[in-house]
């Protein structure tokens, strides 16, 4: 599988941006489909996961991002609104295939940039 992540860009603050990850192969409902971000100078943190039907946030991102997917076009997308200068990171989706008892396999997309900034 791989990902392909798109729809960065440069944004005002409090704009908003829809991310994408699109997968070359199909996204089974089992996947955990997980965006990322890496802001400059910072570590890696989680921003937003799907698992099945469920979805968790970041504290930061609470009530202002969204994830979701399309089934049929094998695609996770991040809508981000209320966009702060915070927010401006890499960011990077990633898909955890469990398989029972073997390992999970991962994949990551590239990343694309989100820059907020007036």
């Amino acid at each position: 599988v791989q990902l392909q992540a798109s729809g960065g860009g440069l944004v005002q603050p409090g704009g908003s941006l829809r991310l994408s990850c699109a997968a070359s192969g199909s996204i089974f409902v089992f996947d955990v489909m997980t965006w990322y971000r890496r802001a400059p100078g910072k570590q890696r943190e989680l921003v937003a996961r799907m698992s099945g039907g469920s979805t968790d946030y970041a504290d930061p991102v609470k009530g202002r991002f969204t994830i979701s997917r399309d089934n049929a076009k094998n695609t996770v997308y991040l809508q981000m609104n209320s966009l702060e200068p915070e927010d401006t990171a890499v960011y990077y989706c990633n898909l955890e295939r469990r398989r029972g008892s073997l390992p999970p396999l991962y994949y990551w997309g590239q990343g694309t940039l989100v820059t907020v900034s007036s």
